[in-house]
């Protein structure tokens, strides 16, 4: 897709000869100059050429690199406002410099959404040097850093950070009383790296705000060891994906006999059946170790996406409770929402955006969908390489990983280096672990020693290295051939590069190409090939094997199954799990986006509050005459404050409580469907009716804390008046769901359905079960040896 920009890239080559005979400081009177005529209002489009230009030679004098030609035309194109899509190794992260430079010219910032805080740094501090040629400021956001190294950090002209992390800064700015107190200036243009991942896998994941409470759940740890000692299949059941768990009525029976507690589905006891639902799930759903760790006596998620800890992440709905009371851990804070907002609808706040990632082609139609973003294809500077090897596929897990280890094995024997990609860190030592006893000396990265990824990562090209990782290995990775310092490059390259072998295949097919790309970069050789089971979680989930012929399931052990049936199942398996995976993001979508629409509305009033620009007539029209005793006592400008300062904090209260109804409302929604109705519109009717109640309880509540105000010519005691905001907050991601609970059995514990309800849903659930029960029966048939 060079063609649309072969004219420009011309003209960017025409200026290198003037600008190569420049002085550094000429280099920065010219970009002066076009800052100037950027601020004077000439379109960004009026000075690419030579702001690229310029870029192109401040890299060449700094890094010792000149953008070749289709890095210049992937500059352009994210200029344009377009996701670039450019294979690894090809320089994107030099390329973005360009049209990052064009857009700070503008003096409102440039904010780069790297993937995680290490390559937040890396890139600041590699790349911060040719801005500074060209005279812009770099800074860079991390995990930790104080109010004043942030504000520093958003005041420059480029800022590199994690979209999480801007995306807490805005939810804590939000919270704040003076202008002085926030960090963020206002939105303008935002440039994502690794943009499929950030624009759509975590799109839909919610960062959340929250104020502490008082209070601990009791009783958790209880039961934690009363699900720990219920047997499946008996006291409790799971749907078909392992998605959700519910009591049977044997399991009921039984907790309530070890409680005490009387009905447990009684309208009293509530909180007591979330509680044990949460405790079942936590226990019996969730593994340690691949769905989360425990480091240094805390529950740690790891993200499903990254193979990395998901910092600052928790479950919703008291789950996170349930895992630290599971593990026998000290519980973490309880919390009030004080603030949440999707990185989906956060990301839309900017009013500029670009991408880039090395597998945007096949979420086109998603960035298309919900961010209006085209997709530009760039081609490689050298064509690549890399074998892609067909998938082996085996019948059993056991054969797979035999077949794994011996393959291993032959390359490590050979000097070639080797990357295997596990699913999980559980499945990342059990393999290391197995091929230790073999003699093969490996490296493991996982979640769990991510603190070592730098040193690992260096030398995983190394001659004879064999490096087990899980998905840490995939994204933003580059493996130098023959090591870091790339001493035995030709030896490595004679042998065919660095050969990529992956365990499994994860619902999205990008995240595997992501794997594939960390061999054959910039034209190097390189191999990649999947070994598969047909006992994957994935495979197993849409029941591949009992689609295939007998003869191919029952294959002998070690021997890959060569069918196209196999095959073209197995790549469908993945199809829909995408297509399921894109759908439920739609759906979230539409639940979040009117409570989204309200909290930018709710965001705007606040704003011109902590900016003093908002009309305050309320008091002096529904208290005229304690309002004129605040003046006469304080005078004009004091009672301003006093009435903005109240309403910000009943503004945040009401909003804090509005959160909490509507997740209440979410959560229970879905019941509806029996009766006929739609779920989502009446979410949204819902919410529209609560919201035009909103504003007249915020009024309510700045007229009530007036009315009980304490002021004297001295001034107001606002601590005193408990009238302050939070004294601690702390954000989290929520690993959000459509729905919470499976919905037939969600229904079947609630006692207040009714006669009606009780008739209806008998039937449903009947004919459920059955399902369910023929299911497993086939289930055992399949197992039987011979069979």
């Amino acid at each position: 897709m060079l063609s649309p920009y072969l004219p420009l890239i011309a003209a960017v080559a025409a200026l290198e000869p003037e600008l190569r005979a420049a002085a550094d400081a000429d280099l920065g009177r010219r970009a002066d100059a076009l800052r100037q005529r950027a601020r004077a209002g000439q379109p960004l489009a009026d000075l690419r050429v030579e702001g690229i230009a310029l870029v192109r030679e401040a890299a060449l004098r700094v890094l010792g690199q000149r953008l070749f030609d289709v890095q210049v035309a992937g500059g352009m194109a994210l200029h344009e406002g377009k996701v670039v899509e450019m294979q690894t190794g090809e320089g994107k992260t030099l390329t973005a410099v360009a049209p990052v430079f064009l857009e700070a010219l503008l003096g409102r910032g440039a904010h780069v959404l790297t993937f995680n805080d290490y390559l937040a740094r890396r890139d600041a501090a590699w790349m911060g040097p040719v801005y500074s040629l060209l005279g812009l400021g770099v800074g860079f956001v991390q995990e930790g850093m104080t109010f004043a190294e942030r504000q520093r950090a958003y005041g420059c002209d480029v800022t590199y950070l994690t979209a999480k992390e801007a995306g807490f800064d805005l939810l804590r700015d939000q919270l704040c009383l003076e202008r002085g107190e926030q960090v963020h200036r206002p939105l303008a243009f935002a440039l994502v790296d690794e943009a499929d991942s950030i624009l759509v896998d975590e799109a839909r994941i919610p960062m959340v705000i929250a104020g502490a409470v008082e209070g601990q759940p009791a009783g958790l740890g209880r039961l934690a060891e009363l699900a720990r000692r219920l047997e499946a299949r008996v006291d409790f059941d799971t749907d078909e994906h392992r998605r959700n768990v519910f009591l049977t009525e044997a399991g009921s029976e039984h907790v309530e006999a070890v409680l005490g507690c009387g009905n447990l589905f009684d309208a009293g006891n509530t909180p007591l059946l979330a509680a044990i639902r949460s405790a079942l799930h936590a226990e019996h759903l969730l593994q340690r170790d691949v769905d989360y760790i425990v480091r240094r006596g805390v529950v740690e998620l790891v993200d499903e996406l990254t193979g990395r800890v998901a910092e600052g992440r928790q479950w919703p709905d008291g789950l996170q409770a349930a895992v630290e009371a599971k593990e026998g851990l000290r519980l973490g804070a309880d919390g009030r929402l004080l603030g949440a907002v999707t990185l989906q609808h956060f990301l839309r706040l900017y009013p500029r955006l670009a991408g880039m990632t090395a597998t945007a082609r096949p979420a086109a139609e998603e960035l298309r969908e919900l961010y209006g973003l085209e997709v530009a294809v760039i081609p490689p500077n050298r064509p690549c390489l890399r074998d892609d090897q067909p998938d082996a596929i085996y019948a059993h897990g056991e054969a797979r990983d035999a077949a794994v280890v011996a393959e291993i094995a032959s390359a490590h024997a050979a000097g070639r280096p080797v990357l295997v990609g596990t699913a999980s860190v559980a499945e990342s030592e059990r393999l290391a672990a197995r091929l230790r006893r073999d003699g093969t000396a490996c490296q493991v990265l996982n979640a769990k020693n991510d603190e070592q990824e730098a040193g690992i990562i260096a030398e995983a090209g190394a001659l004879g290295a064999v490096t087990i990782s899980t998905n840490m290995a995939g994204r933003g990775t580059d493996i130098r051939l023959g090591g870091q310092a790339e001493r035995d490059r030709e030896r490595v390259l004679a042998l065919g590069g660095l050969y990529v072998i992956g365990t499994t295949l994860h619902e999205s097919a990008r995240i595997d190409r992501q794997l594939r790309g960390r061999a054959g970069r910039q034209g190097d050789p390189g191999t990649s090939r999947f070994f598969l089971s047909l006992d994957d979680e994935l495979l197993q989930r849409y029941g591949i094997a009992g689609l295939l012929p007998r003869s191919l399931v029952f294959e002998p052990a070690g021997t890959p199954i060569e069918s196209k049936v196999v095959r073209g199942e197995v790549a469908r398996a993945q199809r829909i799990a995408e297509g399921e995976c894109f759908e439920a993001r739609k759906r979230l979508f539409r639940y979040s986006d009117v409570i989204e629409t309200q909290r930018r509305y709710v965001a705007q009033w606040r704003q011109a509050l902590v900016d003093d620009e908002a009309e305050l007539e309320l008091l002096q029209g529904r208290t005229a005459e304690r309002w004129q005793r605040l003046v006469a006592t304080l005078g004009p400008a004091a009672a301003r404050q006093a009435e903005r300062r109240l309403t910000l904090l009943a503004i945040d209260r009401c909003w804090s409580d509005y959160l909490t109804e509507m997740q209440a409302l979410r959560d229970e929604v879905h019941l509806v469907a029996l009766d006929g109705r739609e779920p989502l519109a009446v979410f949204i009717k819902t919410a529209i009716g609560a919201f035009e109640g909103l504003v007249e309880r915020i009024e309510d509540g700045v007229v009530e804390a007036f009315e009980a105000l304490a002021f004297t010519p001295g001034g107001i005691d606002w601590d005193a008046e408990g009238l302050r905001g939070p004294s601690a907050t702390w954000t989290y991601l929520v690993n959000d769901r459509v729905f919470g609970n499976n919905v037939l059995m969600t229904l079947a514990s609630r006692a207040s359905i009714g006669l009606w309800g009780v008739l209806l849903l008998w039937p449903v659930l009947f004919l459920w079960g059955l399902r369910l029960h023929w299911k497993r029966r086939a289930e055992k048939g399949r197992r039987r040896p011979g069979g």
